[in-house]
């Protein structure tokens, strides 16, 4: 029978990425599969402390191991702008419209080097655990690709002519923040 842990989201994709990952060791269950319906505040200054809080809650409130994470684009000519505040940069909680305000910023500059982070903290047996995960590209001047969510249309990864948007999920999660993140966190768990 599997484990389950808690990943305290509400976002079905990235529910999907992670639960594809730990498979079938842990049984993934998000913010709904245990009843949650609560908008978790991200008050925090750092991805690490954003994840902190939301793995706190969890287990807090429903006692059950429970891990988090945070994550953005950090576009270095904008002196890592999004950041913690990639969801909601543009003011409005809408990928499209994140993705084109940060387009509209980018007008002009030439440097489009750019990197996703995202930091996970697992909160197991009380112990905090905190694993990160970077994965270094360039944004796109337009939107290409179907696939994926927020900036993915925009993003190329470092060594490849494809954005996040344009790869099959399957590709996607042996090379995004999140997968190396997570890959981190699936290692501890496997050694624990």
């Amino acid at each position: 029978m599997a484990n389950q842990l808690v990943f305290a989201t509400n976002n079905a994709h990235k529910t999907l990425e992670v639960s594809e990952l730990l498979a079938p060791k842990y049984e993934v269950l998000n913010l709904a599969g245990i009843g949650c319906d609560v908008d978790i505040p991200e008050t925090g200054n750092t991805f690490a402390e954003n994840a902190t809080l939301k793995s706190t809650y969890v287990v807090e409130n429903y006692h059950i191991d429970c891990f988090a994470d945070d994550s953005g684009l950090e576009v270095e000519a904008l002196n890592n702008e999004p950041g913690i505040y990639s969801a909601r940069y543009s003011g409005a909680r809408g990928d499209a419209e994140n993705m084109k305000f940060l387009l509209q910023k980018m007008e002009g500059i030439t440097n489009r080097n750019a990197r996703f982070k995202t930091v996970i903290s697992l909160i197991q047996n009380g112990e905090n655990h905190l694993f990160e995960g970077v994965i270094y590209g360039k944004l796109r001047t337009v939107p290409v690709g179907e696939k994926g969510f927020g900036y993915d249309p925009i993003f190329e990864p470092k060594g490849y002519s494809i954005t996040f948007a344009e790869m099959e999920m399957e590709q996607k999660n042996k090379i995004s923040h999140r997968a190396l993140a997570m890959q981190k966190l699936i290692a501890f768990l496997q050694e624990n």
